[in-house]
């Protein structure tokens, strides 16, 4: 495979300062994915934060006082209050403070279905809730053919507001009770309805799932690839992802490896095809589960591998060299985010490696990351409430006594892997529209080209994080190594899983490709 021997680094990938003509000493920033205009509304420096906290802790105060309510009524005023009096704040700050500029014409770009909505959006923004609820009730459709490109041109004729009847309501009737629970029920609700979408007599049958295959290709990978030209192909991304992850966590033959979250089984298989390693895979989706199961029949692995279909609260207390989980920590939720840490540090040897890979956001906020986060949280990732800035990673891991050998942000590479699952999606539609309708498609549609503009220009990004148990005794002359092959690109490992399980023909297509 390529990735096998790994090209250096390109310049061309490296933040591109262009000097102004003038005499100025001063330079501007190319960005990676341009916006026309580039226009940042930096929420984050106006936004009155400490206001909103004065009043959610005096609100319930006062309330509480003037109805003369015992001294717990204050919590549960506070608890009725909060999302009020966030929603209101959002409300007057995403209108009121760095209002957008004049101008913009939504029918620009736009094509309504009613001649009543085209005259009232003629010469005027729309704001993005309304965008995408409208394109996904086809209530209208994009004048150019490739979604990404337009929403390049989103700052043209697109308002970030937050909005009271959809966004308060969602607030209050979905994303607040779903934090606050995070029951095993709720979990597993979310996660069965949302990963076993796929046909499951065809993934048993056959080894191929209609839904994701059709915009994650022949990996199955559903986490950012890594990219070390900028020209690879997804496969390729995501062959050099699991390399990598290899590589930091120094996975090595025998170990006994845990993966939490491990969807469809490819860092698991991978494991044991390179690393003759005895791995255990947990994930709470049965499709999942048959898929992972029918590849590591067909690479050999079957008995070197073991899938657990539960909820990670329930994995067998046991003690594994080295445990990996990328991309799945985020559905914990903050609620469970530290006693879930405190169960994998109980789960490792003393000199055992975690590996964490998680999506997460900007402390430095502009309101598209509100709007854009309400939209993920609704439609694609509910209870995914876990997605945070690094800092707070970061105290979450140290306080559940780990300690950090390092840290790498990979939006950039996210941005590339999403751009090519959205290619993905987009050749397949007549395939999803005729098994699940138009509506999802234009979900997913929507959600994967946004996503790829989002996570290249900075509301979102994706760290990953190797950690070990912060003890004396523990060997840190181990990272030295590992860390410089990982930023030489150093073939460190034979990555030839795919190839020796016959998935690859000689042409560099696998059997089932799309």
């Amino acid at each position: 495979l390529p990735c096998s021997s790994f090209p250096p680094r390109s310049s061309r990938f490296r933040p591109q300062f262009v000097s102004l003509p003038s005499s100025s000493s001063s330079a501007i920033m190319t960005p990676w994915i341009k916006n026309y205009p580039p226009f940042d509304r930096e929420a984050w420096k106006t936004f009155p934060s400490t206001y909103m906290r004065g009043a959610w802790a005096l609100t319930p105060l006062c309330l509480g006082f003037y109805l003369g309510l015992p001294w717990w009524g204050y919590f549960l005023v506070a608890a009725l209050t909060t999302p009020l009096i966030f929603a209101g704040f959002m409300y007057m700050g995403s209108r009121l403070q760095n209002p957008w500029p004049k101008g913009g014409d939504a029918t620009e770009w736009l094509e309504f279905k009613n001649p009543k909505d085209a005259a009232r959006y003629k010469n005027k923004r729309i704001d993005m809730e309304t965008l995408y609820e409208m394109y996904f009730d086809q209530e209208l459709d994009f004048k150019h053919p490739d979604l990404h490109h337009v929403l390049t041109h989103r700052h043209e004729f697109v308002t970030f507001e937050f909005s009271i009847v959809g966004h308060l309501k969602f607030l209050i009737t979905q994303w607040v009770p779903e934090v606050l629970s995070h029951s095993r029920r709720q979990d597993t609700e979310q996660v069965t309805d949302h990963y076993n979408r796929g046909d499951k007599q065809k993934i048993t049958d056959e080894g191929e799932d209609d839904f994701y295959g059709c915009f994650l290709g022949d990996r199955m990978v559903y986490t950012s690839g890594i990219t070390y030209t900028g020209e690879e192909t997804l496969e390729q991304m995501q062959d050099n992802k699991l390399a990598l992850v290899c590589n930091k966590i120094g996975l090595k033959k025998g170990d006994r490896h845990l993966d939490i979250g491990c969807g469809w089984g490819s860092l698991v298989n991978f494991s044991a095809k390179n690393f003759d390693t005895k791995v255990t895979g947990v994930t709470l989706a049965e499709n999942q589960v048959a898929y992972a199961t029918k590849v590591a029949e067909k690479w050999g692995v079957k008995d070197k591998v073991r899938y657990l279909c539960r909820d990670y609260r329930d994995i067998p207390d046991e003690k594994f060299d080295k445990v990996t989980c990328l991309e799945m920590a985020e559905h914990v939720g903050v609620k469970n985010f530290s006693t879930f840490l405190a169960q994998v540090r109980e789960l490792m040897e003393d000199d055992g490696v975690f590996f964490l890979q998680i999506a997460g956001l900007r402390r430095a906020f502009q309101y598209e990351d509100l709007i854009w986060g309400l939209f993920m949280a609704k439609y694609i990732f509910p209870g995914a409430d876990a997605s945070m800035p690094l800092g707070w990673v970061v105290t979450q891991v140290e306080a559940a006594g780990f300690e950090v050998a390092h840290v790498d942000t990979i939006g950039i590479h996210y941005s590339l892997t999403i751009k090519k699952w959205f290619e993905n999606w987009r050749k397949n539609k007549a395939q999803i529209v005729a098994k699940y309708g138009e509506r999802w498609y234009r979900i997913f549609h929507l959600f994967l080209a946004w996503s790829s503009i989002i996570s290249g220009t900075g509301p979102a990004t994706c760290f990953q994080l190797t950690l070990h148990k912060n003890l004396n005794a523990f060997n840190r002359k181990q990272f030295i190594t590992s860390r410089l092959k990982s930023e030489s690109h150093a073939p460190t490992l034979p990555v030839d899983g795919y190839a020796k399980a016959g998935a690859m023909n000689g042409n560099g297509t696998s059997n089932g490709s799309k």
